[in-house]
């Protein structure tokens, strides 16, 4: 479904060149949950970028059913983001002001749906995360947990092959975090979503099918998440 090959991704800062991420090569089949772990700065979000179409590799490639993005255009590649992909991150890029139900359509908006579909299929996404009846609260007077969960039901809304999720729990307290790890792992396991997490949460790294564990930009290791994984890591 995902696959890499020699994906690099170089940064310039005052005239210094960092390379993030070198020759990455991985692949995530179709009904997987897979974390991204590693100590901070070793390309967990980079990665993440790469594999959802925010970025663009400085060589290498990324494609996705067989699909090159560098050969997509510029239309392509929106439409494959917002019609195949979900997204949520550490921070819940709500509009406060808007209700809850009009951040949950916003991806379907975007994708042009009629009026008609967008209620039914917020409202499903909403009850499918425990706030069916939060749907005309405004966002802003949600609790954290309560933002995070929508921002799930936005990244389903539009019935994604992949929901992509940096950090998801970094915001959230330890009873919380359990709720939305709960919540996304449901998706893959109940309705067969690829996820994919960046994550530094060992419990929700452990919950996972698969680890992608990176160190200094290279994939240390490709497996079953192993017990010992974050013995002596930083948090």
């Amino acid at each position: 479904m995902l696959e890499t090959q020699g994906l690099c991704r170089t940064f310039t800062s005052d005239a210094i060149d960092y390379e993030v991420l070198k020759g990455i090569e991985i692949t995530i089949k179709k009904g997987e949950s897979v974390a991204i772990v590693g100590k901070s700065g070793s390309g967990k979000s980079t990665l993440m970028h790469l594999l959802a179409c925010l970025d663009e590799p400085t060589s290498g490639s990324v494609s996705f059913e067989g699909r090159d993005y560098s050969r997509m255009s510029e239309k392509q590649r929106d439409r494959l983001r917002n019609e195949k992909f979900g997204f949520v991150f550490q921070q819940f890029f709500l509009n406060g002001r808007e209700t809850v139900y009009e951040n949950v359509v916003l991806p379907m908006r975007i994708r042009g749906a009629s009026e008609k579909d967008l209620k039914p299929r917020a409202l499903e996404a909403l009850e499918s995360v425990g706030l069916g009846d939060k749907s005309e609260k405004r966002a802003k007077d949600l609790s954290g947990g309560e933002k995070q969960r929508v921002c799930i039901a936005r990244a389903i809304v539009g019935d994604p092959d992949v929901v992509f999720a940096d950090e998801p729990t970094g915001n959230l307290d330890s009873k919380t975090s359990r709720t939305i790890e709960d919540l996304l792992l449901d998706l893959n396991r109940e309705n067969g979503i690829t996820v994919v997490i960046v994550t530094h949460d060992e419990d929700l790294a452990r919950k996972c099918g698969r680890t992608i564990d990176l160190k200094d930009g290279r994939v240390r290791g490709v497996e079953p998440v192993p017990a010992e994984l974050f013995a002596g890591r930083e948090q």
